[in-house]
């Protein structure tokens, strides 16, 4: 059996006291809402000693850069991402995607203090993006997203609705992307229902029963999100453009 490099990945970090936090389709699997993802992607602290054990750590595991930008501070705290392949021999040339801040979610230091921390069968602990957290960094303008924010909310609405916190209530009013769970969850909990209709007007349409207007709506709010992740990335996208052109001249 081949080995599964990625806890190998990620036990580098820890062992280096990186501060990152497990975001994308790995944390995706921990939170039951996929099976299997290849890339491992990290969300990480951006200053200079964190910097520094990140390369310490990236270094032990052969990885190197291998598109636009290089790894700065100035490039992750404008929000880019940087890509690295791992060539250690057992790594599988894995993939290690890296990124300081993400549209529409809170700060580092917020998201730190708010983390799950989860520990594997083998006694490794992760740090990872807390659930709410995870479902809004999913609403980007990629199709394929949307279906993994639907099913990280229901696989936490399933395992909890039988005996749900306030807080909890209050995420599924908020995040449910399925009509039918929406008016569900508006009939059994009309005053959180009333209450959060404020932040998200669609919910209207599920304490009414309304399911075509519902499924509608819910159509329309993912068509802004998608409209807003676009607008977001396109002065980053110029940005890159510039760094692609700089290095070719710099040759």
């Amino acid at each position: 059996m081949i080995p599964n490099p990625i806890p190998r990945v990620l036990s580098s970090i820890r062992e280096h006291r990186v501060r990152a936090l497990l975001m994308g389709g790995q944390a995706c699997v921990l939170y039951g809402a996929a099976e299997f993802s290849r890339d491992t992607d990290l969300l990480i602290l951006a200053d200079a000693g964190n910097l520094t054990r990140l390369r310490q750590a990236l270094n032990e595991l052969g990885a190197e850069v291998i598109a636009v930008p290089p790894l700065r501070l100035r490039h992750l705290r404008r929000g880019h991402a940087v890509h690295f392949r791992c060539l250690q021999p057992d790594l599988l040339r894995m993939r290690v995607d890296v990124m300081s801040c993400l549209r529409g979610v809170a700060s580092f230091p917020v998201l730190w203090r708010r983390r799950t921390t989860i520990t594997l069968p083998d006694g490794l602990a992760l740090d990872v993006l807390s659930l709410p957290d995870l479902v809004r960094a999913k609403k980007t303008q990629r199709d394929r997203d949307w279906p993994m924010v639907r099913r990280l909310v229901e696989a936490h609405y399933f395992e909890h609705r039988n005996h749900p916190t306030p807080a909890q209530v209050r995420f599924w009013m908020l995040e449910l992307r399925s009509a039918e769970l929406l008016i569900e969850t508006a009939h059994r909990h009309p005053g959180a229902c009333e209450r959060a209709v404020r932040r998200r007007p669609l919910l209207g349409h599920a304490a009414r029963a309304d399911q075509p207007a519902l499924e509608a709506a819910l159509r329309e709010e993912a068509a802004r999100e998608q409209e807003a992740d676009r607008q977001y990335w396109q002065p980053l996208r110029t940005e890159l453009e510039r760094i692609r052109r700089e290095g070719r001249r710099a040759r």
